[in-house]
């Protein structure tokens, strides 16, 4: 979920092909996240095997990245390792929402109402460990890349692209702004239609590209001050003041300069591990050695792991693959391409 720091920030709606030939680094979590939410049956019920088994994840995982190298782009998925203990709050929090809507989901089917079913299903997707290894297991296949962030993803992958091997960060949190990505593109995974909670009415969903220093130069602020900002409304690592937006803010972070300043001028209290929560985001925890490489897709491979061991449709797949085969002989000798 992320910090809220939306009204704060400069989107520019871009179209996918805006990003032909870019090295995008794309949080793995966020985006398996996205497809075991949206990718249900009517009544909010994942996509399964014959085993039982969740497969939405795979599917999106498959047919999302095929149409993203088919736009040119080189994609490179990032996964999150341990969470910061800080942390442990927020996602206990998630659990009990998710216990919650998975009691509404049910009496909502029982009575029929099949739109609040799967409303509420979409909210009470857990990805696994199981999940995590088949992904990677079907990247692999596919010849894309992953790297294991030793803590959070959106800090591994944007240090990435600070470091120069990854244009921009794919994900749909303002975090990795924080962690200091230079460029944030947002619906990568998701564009297209998407329908309104609670409303008969679809949308259109488009790329947009936000610029940390576009950001910065606008409100006049430097990162840290950002950071500063998110802590005051509140991250995934810490509780915010109540009644604390990001406008507001913003506006005691410009006068009076940090937080330490504010919490005296104002005489704001409940603010705790200030200086923990501004060092997971100003020095987090990453992989300084990583490898990453495009290889040609191993059509067997994944035939015999989606078709075989999931029963996916093999044509398809093999229509699929196909994306990813053009894609790897357009790096030509760089289908090793290495940084």
């Amino acid at each position: 979920m992320g910090v809220n720091l939306k009204p704060l920030t400069l989107p520019e709606e871009i179209s996918l092909d805006t990003l032909k030939g870019k090295t995008i680094a794309i949080d793995a979590y966020n985006v398996l996240h996205q497809f075991l939410s949206i990718i249900r049956q009517r009544d909010g019920t994942p996509l399964k095997d014959a085993s039982g088994e969740v497969t939405s994840h795979l599917t999106g995982l498959l047919y999302r990245t095929a149409n993203l190298v088919e736009k040119g782009i080189k994609p490179i998925y990032v996964f999150d390792g341990k969470p910061h203990p800080l942390k442990m709050e927020t996602l206990h929090g998630r659990k009990e929402v998710k216990d919650r809507a998975r009691e509404d989901w049910e009496r909502a089917k029982e009575r029929g109402d099949m739109e609040e079913a799967r409303k509420k299903a979409q909210q009470t997707s857990v990805l696994s460990k199981e999940m995590v290894e088949e992904a990677k297991k079907l990247l692999e296949g596919l010849g894309i890349p992953h790297v294991q962030a030793p803590g959070e993803g959106e800090a591994q992958a944007s240090f990435m692209c600070m470091k120069g091997d990854a244009d921009a960060v794919s994900s749909q949190d303002f975090d990795c702004l924080l962690f200091g990505a230079s460029v944030l593109v947002r619906n990568v995974a998701i564009t297209g239609k998407r329908k309104m909670p609670g409303r008969q009415k679809w949308v259109d969903v488009s790329p947009e590209r936000i610029v940390l220093q576009d950001v910065l130069s606008e409100h006049g602020i430097t990162r840290e001050q950002l950071v500063d900002i998110a802590i005051l409304v509140g991250t995934d690592f810490n509780r915010g003041i109540k009644g604390i937006g990001p406008k507001t803010a913003l506006k005691l972070v410009k006068k009076y300069g940090s937080i330490e300043e504010v919490r005296e001028a104002e005489d704001i209290g409940g603010l705790e591990n200030v200086y923990e929560v501004r060092e997971i985001f100003l020095n987090p925890s990453v992989a300084r050695d990583y490898s990453i490489k495009w290889r040609a897709v191993d059509e067997g491979k994944v035939v015999d792991f989606l078709c075989g061991e999931h029963q996916f449709g093999e044509e398809r797949v093999r229509h699929a693959i196909e994306k990813f085969e053009v894609f790897s002989k357009s790096l030509g000798q760089r289908n090793l391409f290495d940084f």
